[in-house]
């Protein structure tokens, strides 16, 4: 059995043992090592006198108390029946506190989205009869989530789930993702609002083409692959109506140009693409591997990384690529992966400038999914990810109690709370956001 210390010598490097079920504490782990003083004075506000611990995991010591140091007839220090519930109550209403704010953030972040999607599917409506206004909601809306974005130091890629249909779902996912990465490549302000307007309207030129020929499978004849490419003089057209600033109209006309000069519609090469467009080069592809119009021939987001990784480095811009998959981790939101201690989980959350330990939701058949607490793996570095593995491989129970979805949808999250421009919601202000 393991050795118990005091609570009053709690300190951050301990490793310790959580008594009780999961609505015993409002930890999402029974064992864990302490990462902050906030974790020691939650246990303070349990009730709890004593805990136990492991100091051969644990980076911090003091002098242990072995768990049975009374003898007969000595008097217990246990607290009485009366403190244990006491106990158990704070502790049910500490888990519930937390549920509670894991799930208000999860509204938040999705009611955002949804007006994201709503306010870019207003402004394309608007293309045909004015497309001045058109333009101007399009870049007001890309203000506001550069806005939100860069109002906070700490932002997290997220899964949301997929709704609508698949033509805005792509166009926010490379958004999005786009602006991630533009914001740690350096980008000015001025540059992402450019760029965010840019890859909401990357393939507005599709609007005009027939469905049959939006999209490129194997196996494409040569009139519909010549069909397929007109969407970029198209949207360049559209993007002249609507008077859309330069880098813009840079991202939709070379968001398929190449870095080894093999893309189209001018086989532009390096330098001479503009590095708001090598930008959504990338993420325009790792969507389409995620999300084709086809889902028998989709790739988990791991597989679509580890793709991109390994055929990617003469399509695209080495460094572009390689803060990409910097940012987005090996394992990215909305992969599922088994952990190091063989349990299943799906990644919901990635820390832009954090990515090897990200959030994830774990498979535990003592708690119901709407009840579980996310497990942010930064916080256990006692924890990893062993592998990736399609969804299709989890065992029935686990497929259920996971629910990965069939289309991979991102927004982000703002995680310092001190962002309150990113607590807001993401519909657009009526004037726009020069760019």
């Amino acid at each position: 059995m393991q050795p118990t210390v005091a609570v009053d010598d709690l300190r951050p490097g301990m490793f310790i043992h959580m008594e009780g079920g999961w609505l015993s504490h409002p930890f999402p782990l029974s064992s864990f090592k302490l990462q902050s003083d906030d974790q020691i004075a939650t246990i303070r506000r349990l009730g709890l006198q004593r805990v136990r611990w492991s100091p051969e995991k644990s980076d911090a010591q003091v002098d242990p108390v072995p768990a049975a140091t009374t003898s007969p007839g000595a008097p217990s220090s246990a607290p009485g029946p009366a403190a244990a519930l006491n106990a158990a109550a704070q502790q049910a209403a500490a888990r519930r506190a937390q549920l509670d704010a894991q799930r208000a953030a999860q509204r938040q972040m999705e009611a955002q989205y949804g007006e994201a999607g709503q306010t870019w599917r207003d402004a394309t409506r608007l293309i045909g009869s004015d497309p001045a206004a058109a333009g101007a909601q399009v870049q007001a809306l890309a203000g506001a989530i550069v806005d939100k974005m860069l109002s906070s130091q700490d932002v997290s890629i997220r899964l949301v789930p997929a709704g609508g249909e698949r033509f805005a779902t792509h166009l926010l996912n490379v958004t999005v993702v786009s602006l991630l990465l533009g914001r740690s490549l350096g980008l000015s302000a001025t540059d992402l609002n450019g760029l965010g307007t840019g890859t909401l309207l990357h393939d507005i030129g599709k609007l005009d083409l027939a469905e049959r020929v939006r999209h490129l499978e194997d196996g494409a004849t040569a009139a519909h692959i010549a069909a397929y490419r007109e969407h970029v003089a198209r949207g360049l057209q559209q993007g002249q109506r609507m008077a859309l600033p330069p880098t813009a109209m840079a991202v939709i006309a070379q968001h398929h140009e190449q870095a080894d000069g093999q893309g189209f519609p001018l086989h532009l090469a390096g330098d001479k693409i503009h590095i708001a467009a090598r930008i959504a080069a990338v993420v325009n592809r790792y969507d389409n591997l995620c999300n084709p119009p086809l889902r028998t021939v989709a790739l988990t987001p791991h597989e679509a990384v580890a793709m991109l990784f390994a055929t990617g480095r003469n399509r695209f811009d080495p460094a572009v690529l390689n803060a990409f998959i910097k940012m987005m981790g090996v394992y990215p939101a909305g992969s599922v992966v088994q952990l190091t201690d063989d349990r299943f989980a799906l990644v919901v959350g990635v820390n832009a400038s954090r990515p090897l330990k990200p959030r994830v939701l774990v498979h535990d058949g003592g708690t119901p999914r709407g009840e579980a607490l996310v497990l942010d793996l930064e916080q256990h570095p006692e924890l990893g990810i062993r592998r990736s593995l399609a969804a299709s491989k989890l065992p029935p129970a686990t497929l259920q109690y996971l629910d990965p979805r069939p289309r991979t949808a991102y927004y982000f999250e703002c995680l310092d709370t001190a962002a309150a421009a990113c607590e807001g919601g993401a519909r657009a202000p009526a004037e726009p956001v020069a760019a």
